[in-house]
């Protein structure tokens, strides 16, 4: 089903589009680059919960229940760790990825595996899943096999596989899920063209004929990857901004992490680079930008959260776990106004998923997590509409509990 494009709901603030800037122009100095215009169409979202007040949320999550997810090729402690999580956009089913090549989809409300779907097809694990943001049956999933596989999840096939030359490990899609990048781990970013059949237009790469790489036609769209971007420096996660091309404003934003510890803002589709936000100083790891466009949210190998405020990138305040270890992944609520951090290496995870408030940067709620002192957390997600969260844990060593696996917090009950 494809879900037609309206206003962003009424929490949303506007969308934030650049100024004119110098590229060499970095967080140090110069003009601000974005300002403030009024929103552009998005997907519109599922119904909204009440929000939480801050005070109420230990108390609320406290007593909320959580559901386990079983995988059978889950065979003991650290066999099926789960790499990765996406809900779709409706909130309905969530994706999982996991290092041992498998690939499911959940129902978050029948936990049983006979009511998941497995998509089988990748050579070697699965290091990203994403559902595309407008359409609810569209995942996205890459391999460090060299291929990306978009799937219809209803009718449970591989519509598109792209060989994307090397070893992808990471994806991201702009709003309107017409662009998807993917990264490989030569530091190369591939451009992939979503166009549906039903909406032809002309991307510029295509019009330039630089589109030399692979490209299928499933029943209504076509996936075509374009010249990869050979990136200076170690490059990491990337992430789009909300913004959604215009006749006007045809130029989209990507937020690309890197090894230096900077994160690069560079202008899609040319890959200029805009400006630089000097964020950690190490590896800058995990990048994530709130629903409502307020912060920027930057996880790095030394174990913080920078909050970046999009309206004149100045570093608002920073986020650490006493549980400490790299951040490898960071999910807000839907509403922009809790965060949490993924952490894969041992012992991240042993006392627990701890919650923040972006705005004060207060410690709210640790979520106890199964697996013991040696348990980490590889990925974490929010549900896109509701304060469920979803996470994966490991649980390796002589202490180790379990299996580890899915765990979606308020899925078994508890009124969230």
């Amino acid at each position: 089903m494809t879900i037609p494009l309206a206003v962003r709901h009424q929490l949303e603030l506007p969308v934030l589009s650049p100024l004119p800037t110098s590229p060499a122009a970095s967080n140090s100095g110069g003009s601000a680059l974005w300002h403030q215009l009024p929103e552009q169409p998005v997907m519109a979202p599922a119904p909204r919960r009440d929000l939480l007040p801050k005070e109420h949320f230990a108390f609320v999550f406290g007593n909320v229940k959580t559901q386990s997810y079983h995988d059978p090729a889950a065979k003991g402690p650290g066999s099926h760790t789960i790499r990765t999580l996406a809900w779709n956009p409706t909130g309905q089913l969530i994706a999982t990825g996991s290092a041992d090549r498998t690939l499911r989809i959940w129902n978050p409300e029948r936990p049983a595996v006979r009511y998941s779907t497995d998509l089988r097809g990748h050579s070697a694990g699965i290091e990203k899943v994403l559902f595309n943001p407008v359409r609810d049956a569209e995942l996205a999933s890459c391999s460090t096999d060299g291929t990306v596989r978009f799937w219809d999840v209803r009718s449970k096939t591989c519509v598109s596989r792209l060989d994307v030359g090397g070893e992808a490990f990471t994806m991201s899609w702009s709003a309107d899920g017409s662009t998807m990048i993917v990264g490989r781990k030569d530091d190369t970013l591939i451009p992939v063209y979503v166009q549906s059949l039903s909406t032809p237009s002309i991307h510029p790469a295509l019009a330039s004929a630089s589109a030399d790489l692979s490209s299928t036609k499933p029943d209504a769209t076509t996936y075509t990857a374009l010249s990869g971007h050979q990136q200076p420096v170690q490059t990491n996660a990337t992430t789009f901004s909300h913004h959604i091309a215009t006749p006007t404003s045809p130029d989209l934003h990507l937020f690309a992490t890197t090894g230096e510890g900077s994160v690069k803002i560079l202008s899609y589709p040319s890959f200029d680079l805009l400006h630089t936000l000097n964020a950690h100083t190490s590896s800058c790891s995990a990048v994530s930008l709130a629903p409502t466009g307020r912060y920027l949210a930057i996880g790095g190998s030394d174990a913080l959260i920078s909050l970046w405020d999009t309206t004149d990138w100045i570093c608002r305040r920073t986020l650490s776990s006493e549980n400490g270890g790299a951040i490898r992944g960071v999910s807000w609520s839907f509403d922009g106004r809790f965060i949490c951090g993924a952490c894969d290496e041992p012992g991240c995870g042993g006392n627990g998923l701890e919650i923040f408030h972006a705005e004060s940067g207060d410690s709210l709620y640790t979520i106890p997590t199964p697996g013991g002192i040696n348990a980490g957390v590889p990925a974490v997600a929010w549900h896109p509409s509701r304060y469920w969260l979803a996470y994966s844990t490991t649980a390796d060593g002589p202490s180790s509990s379990g299996a580890g696996g899915l765990k979606i917090v308020g899925a078994a009950g508890g009124g969230l």
